[in-house]
């Protein structure tokens, strides 16, 4: 079969996908009501996964990832992990936060091979362009095309959640966003753990008066 007619057929059963897809969609809200706290189906997990595959372009799926594999791209990718994407996909992935599990779909566990299995530009392709109709949005510059190394230092970092340790979790914490409350209770501890809670207080006091 000529190489037009075989991509022609791919597009086609795509926008079949899509069309069913939607139909599905659209009976289970339609019985069920506009939430997100459903979790999709099995057919739309399959053809959106089939969707997702298919619309990443042969070329980005071939790319590899241009950083080296060493400790200091890995701790690169980790910290930005923590202090931008763990509040949808948690410190180890599993997706487990509030933001994660209300998404429709739920963030993925991407420790699991769903994830796992994608090639290293698949990876960077989603984080860089996101995906349409899930809470996954589009990062980085757009100008950068295949070089930006802060998300293929991301997709190092992928690569290593399976064998996330306790150790770098708990390095991940500090490095998580926090709430002005949470800074503060942080700090709070920090100045008792010091012997400095008196003197604020006292300080605290005196402006008081």
């Amino acid at each position: 079969m000529p190489v037009f007619w075989r991509k022609t057929r791919i597009w086609w059963i795509a926008i079949l996908l899509v069309i069913v897809a939607a139909m599905v969609t659209a009976f289970r809200l339609r019985r069920t009501g506009l939430s997100t706290r459903t979790s999709p189906g099995p057919f739309e997990r399959f053809a959106s996964k089939q969707i997702r595959a298919w619309l990443i372009p042969a070329t980005a799926r071939n790319t590899t990832n241009s950083l080296p594999a060493n400790a200091e791209i890995l701790t690169q990718g980790m910290d930005h992990w923590a202090d931008h994407c763990a509040t949808c996909h948690a410190n180890n992935g599993s997706g487990d936060t509030e933001m994660g599990r209300n998404f429709y779909p739920p963030a993925p566990d991407m420790r699991m091979a769903e994830t796992q299995s994608l090639s290293d530009g698949q990876l960077y392709y989603i984080i860089r362009n996101g995906v349409p109709l899930t809470g996954m949005p589009a990062w980085g510059d757009p100008s950068l095309g295949n070089s930006d190394s802060q998300t293929w230092a991301l997709v190092s970092f992928i690569r290593h959640l399976p064998t996330l340790t306790p150790d770098e979790i708990t390095a991940m914490e500090k490095l998580n966003p926090k709430t002005a409350g949470e800074r503060e209770e942080e700090q709070a501890e920090e100045d008792f753990l010091n012997g400095q809670s008196d003197t604020k207080s006292e300080s605290r006091t005196r402006r008081k008066q």
